[in-house]
């Protein structure tokens, strides 16, 4: 059933070169519609507990045999986190779709050929549960964007498509070292070769803390150029600004969270000693990347690049609630991956159609269009305010707990134990710090929202913005003046889903939040039991385990009271 989520994409794929340029769009719309109608039945027939059995689907659970003598098998499965991430995708994949249909007027077999491409790689890395199949996902979505950039973007979609490739290939083949020593390992332990990413983590785990050590700082190159996580940064803002509209909303809504899935899934699960010895240089990282990124955020007059910058400081937040290493940081690093896929990608739309009408990002040229777009505008204030953190919306929960996770990420604060005079690895000072990064993305959205959206009408003249043009395969002042002043029905209905979900989850996010919390603790035992290890390394006294269960009743209850 897994797999028809990614067939379906498929095979509208290789009918797009056969249709009329008439057709193409409806059935690239069609093609990104049935999986999405179809996971939804998958979930809703099934009836499944998300919280049964640590997250794990295993009613989804499919192995189909490829390579059985050398150990490879394409595994599918579903966990809540990937599953989430999934439902992600598809509910994107219309909306890129829907979002393309003016834009795109040239060489259109090849745009939606390879945009339907890209949802099925995307499709199979939250699926996939082997290495193999794993990481030939992984490293296709590289082909494709680098098309959709390269073909269909700015004046300097060249630069920014090649500069995107060999960033993230280079930082991908140290990863797969990593992993391929892995599998080794296990094969050299046991005498059978196995690429089932379950099998790879128990082997992992079971390696002394100094070699985690080094195979999580390979995963990790790998994986953080992907997020990406400061410094590996310098490639995202260029290829944000120069990728079409669709580009730009997949690339923030589900590329960015491969990284940051494949962290939280592979690596930390895998080499949870690694983790620990990690986790204060990365959160150091983290906090360098939304507060210093938010200072360049300050001076930029390109809306695009704007928000294309903030998307690395957003990330930051997420990289430091998910090392704060503690059930609240995880969560609310698993609910920011979709909060922000949300927010920021539909920003990127309402940018996209701006430029469409007026041909030009430029703060400078353009602004006030409150008074000529009022809906654009509404939808504008409406997901600025969700990338804020603005309570209600979506972002606010999953910011809030982010930082109260790297609060609580000390020793003092280790589950249903207060440990005196342990030194921790993360606390308050990161989350204040934090805080005051946070403060200055809002200042800076805020400032971008007054120019672009409020005051006196400004507009460039119809002659001018070509110099910023998207090619999109044949902007031209003639197809600006033939779409009206405000957004179209078609462009309406790209938005709503979008808005409907940041108010869903900012008001309600219980069920994402139960959905994700049977993983969150699994992954938070794993990190406690390396933790003895660490800390035997360190010459620190040993932590106290945690309780069997969360009903064992504590030894003493003035100390439980006294945690919480």
């Amino acid at each position: 059933m897994l797999l028809l989520l990614i067939l379906l994409p498929l095979a509208a794929a290789i009918l797009v070169p056969f249709l009329g340029k008439r057709q193409v769009w409806g059935v690239a719309l069609l093609g990104t519609l049935l999986p999405l109608i179809a996971g939804m039945v998958i979930w809703l027939s099934l009836g499944i507990d998300w919280r049964s059995s640590n997250g794990d689907i295993s009613s989804l659970n499919q192995t189909i045999p490829w390579m059985p003598d050398l150990g490879v098998t394409i595994r599918l499965g579903l966990d809540s986190v990937s599953g989430l991430l999934v439902l992600l995708t598809l509910i994107l994949g219309p909306i890129m779709v829907l979002c393309s249909k003016t834009a795109i007027t040239e060489r259109v077999r090849t745009y939606y050929g390879w945009i339907l491409v890209l949802q099925a790689a995307m499709t199979g890395v939250f699926c996939a549960r082997d290495l193999i199949f794993f990481y030939i996902c992984f490293e296709f979505t590289l082909i494709p964007m680098f098309v959709l950039i390269s073909l269909y973007g700015s004046t300097n979609r060249k630069a920014a498509a090649i500069k995107f490739f060999l960033y993230t290939f280079t930082g991908s083949i140290i990863a797969l070292a990593g992993l391929v020593y892995i599998a080794w390992f296990h094969a050299s332990k046991t005498g059978t070769w196995s690429f089932d990413l379950d099998v790879m983590k128990t082997a992992a785990r079971s390696m002394p803390a100094s070699t985690q050590w080094w195979l999580f700082l390979a995963l990790m190159l790998g994986f953080a150029v992907k997020v990406p996580l400061f410094p590996l940064h310098t490639w995202l803002p260029l290829a944000h600004t120069e990728a079409p509209t669709a580009g730009s909303v997949v690339l923030a809504g589900v590329l960015l969270k491969l990284g940051t899935y494949a962290i939280y899934a592979l690596a930390i699960p895998m080499l949870p000693a690694g983790a620990i010895l990690f986790t204060p240089l990365l959160a150091v990282l983290a906090i360098i990347g939304f507060v210093a990124i938010g200072l360049v955020c300050w001076v930029q007059t390109d809306v695009k690049k704007l928000v294309a910058y903030s998307s690395v400081a957003h990330l930051g937040v997420c990289m430091l609630g998910m090392f704060a290493l503690n059930p609240t940081g995880l969560q609310g690093s698993i609910l920011y991956m979709i909060n922000h896929g949300l927010s920021t990608g539909a920003l990127f739309l309402l940018i996209g159609m701006m430029y469409e009408r007026h041909h030009t990002r430029s703060m400078l040229e353009i602004g006030g269009l409150a008074k000529r777009m009022p809906i654009w505008a509404t939808f504008m204030v409406f997901f600025a305010m969700a990338s804020v953190g603005l309570p209600g919306l979506n972002g606010f929960v999953s910011e809030f707990m982010c930082l109260f996770g790297a609060w609580q990420a000390s020793d003092t604060w280790l589950g249903s134990h207060f440990v005196a005079g342990t030194p921790g690895y993360l606390g308050p000072w990161y989350a204040v710090i934090a805080g005051v990064g946070m403060v200055v993305g809002a200042m800076y959205t805020l400032l971008m929202v007054g120019k672009v959206v409020w005051g006196p009408l400004k507009l460039p003249h119809d002659d001018h913005g070509h110099g910023h043009g998207d090619s999109h395969g044949g902007h031209d002042a003639a197809h600006a003046g033939s779409l009206p002043a405000d957004l179209t029905g078609r462009e309406i209905i790209t938005l709503l889903p979008l808005a409907g979900l940041c108010l869903f989850l900012g008001l309600y996010p219980k069920p994402v939040l139960q959905a994700i919390d049977q993983s969150t603790q699994s992954t938070h035992k794993l990190i406690l039991d390396a933790r003895q290890t660490v800390r035997a390394l360190e010459g620190g006294p040993i932590i106290p385990p945690m309780p069997a269960s969360n009903n064992a009743a504590p030894a003493d209850g003035a100390e439980m009271e006294n945690a919480r």
